[in-house]
């Protein structure tokens, strides 16, 4: 592919406040419409079963709303059909007006040759025809999710169901204590977003814009990733994509922004916060050490005697840079830090903030800071946390 020659140059600031309007954190509209706002802004939250302070599903939107009741988020994310969960970026929440775009995803899982878990004869029948009858039902309700206790021991029930939500006749509607909630598509899917209408060609299209319009900037390696994509998939659309060349200081590699977002210099300001691993604004660790300067890497899989930061480390954003890092727990009523990351002594006051606004949103009165990196910062971050909660 021949890329064009780039009408526009960004400073890496540029980029920076770009990426952070792009990703809901400076500017009003999608804070003005709540969680379904930032949903739809953000085009894909991703899901994890790692819960420390919260879900990284409610995170994404505390980390732009602020308190936001996590009933709130649940609902808005579930109720009157919003929302449906499919794989994009990882198993991601997606706004249900995005069915359309993943046909071609739903097309390559049914022409998918050689699977991990054998399908039993008659299996996928007995589970639609239980769904029409019974649905919405969990693979629990649908016959048993699990042979044995191994996790990857499926029962026959859930590789059918599995199957058919991966080919687009069955919709995950929600998670109720964390399992699956299946119903059929032509139930869950409102009847003018119900088709595999769109060509490969015009689902990587509209994909690659929407992920270009999420990042405000990106190289290819960014805009691929953001549904995983392949790069020579990109490289087939991006053109008639509707995103432009541009150059960026520093990242050495072509990028393509969004054009709406080069029209208006990036404006306001955006809360201090702790930042879930897989939050979109930092969950390609390439990305964020191009844009931020910061190392991110999620260590909760890494053996424990090799962590650097911590099991579940949460970047601590405040200014527009990532300013340290946390790794929470709980205690009761009581969130400890258990290893702090400080970008010097001027973080402090905004890790201490961070830190007691999200033991307020989860309900603790205290906060108690075990480990930090440099320890003489530790006193003064304790205090500094004593002052805010007192």
């Amino acid at each position: 592919m021949t890329t064009p020659r780039p009408a526009t140059e960004l400073s890496a600031d540029e980029a920076r406040r770009l990426s952070l309007r792009a990703q809901g954190f400076l500017g009003a509209p999608p804070r003005r419409a709540g969680v379904r706002g930032i949903l739809r802004h953000l085009g894909a939250i991703q899901l994890d079963t790692i819960s420390v302070l919260a879900r990284s599903h409610e995170l994404v939107p505390y980390a732009r709303l602020g308190a936001v009741g996590r009933k709130t988020v649940e609902n808005a994310y579930w109720r009157d059909t919003h929302a449906f969960e499919y794989w994009s970026h990882a198993a991601c929440i997606l706004p249900i007006e995005e069915w359309p775009h993943f046909a071609f995803r739903r097309r390559a899982y049914r022409n998918r040759p050689h699977w991990n878990h054998e399908l039993p004869d008659g299996a996928y029948d007995e589970v639609i025809k239980q769904l029409r009858a019974e649905g919405p039902l969990t693979a629990t309700e649908l016959g048993g999710a699990k042979k044995t206790n191994d996790w990857w021991d499926w029962s026959g029930s859930k590789v059918a169901v599995e199957r058919a939500l991966m080919y687009g006749e069955v919709v995950c509607v929600e998670r109720r204590g964390w399992k699956r909630v299946y119903d059929l598509a032509e139930r869950a899917v409102p009847d003018a977003l119900l088709h595999d209408e769109l060509d490969d060609t015009e689902c990587l299209r509209r994909l690659v814009r929407l992920a270009g319009q999420a990042l405000g900037v990106g190289t290819r390696a960014d805009i691929a990733d953001y549904h995983r994509l392949k790069g020579e998939q990109v490289d087939a659309v991006i053109a008639d994509s509707g995103l432009v060349p541009v150059t960026v200081e520093g990242w050495g590699k072509p990028a393509w922004a969004d054009p709406a977002a080069l029209e208006t210099p990036p404006r306001g300001r955006h809360r201090t916060t702790l930042l879930s691993p897989f939050d979109s604004l930092i969950w390609e660790r390439a990305r964020t050490e191009r844009i931020f300067g910061f190392t991110h890497r999620l260590e909760a899989y890494v053996p424990k005697q090799k962590r650097v930061y911590g099991y579940f480390a949460m970047p601590v954003l405040a200014g527009g840079r990532l300013v340290g890092r946390v790794d929470p727990a709980r205690e009761g009523r009581t969130l400890v830090a258990k290893q702090v990351t400080l970008d010097g002594a001027k973080a402090v006051p905004a890790v201490a903030q961070a830190l007691a606004e999200a033991a307020t949103w989860v309900d603790c009165t205290d906060v108690r800071v075990e480990l930090v990196d440099a320890p003489d910062l530790r006193e003064p971050l304790v205090k500094e946390l004593a002052r805010i909660l007192a």
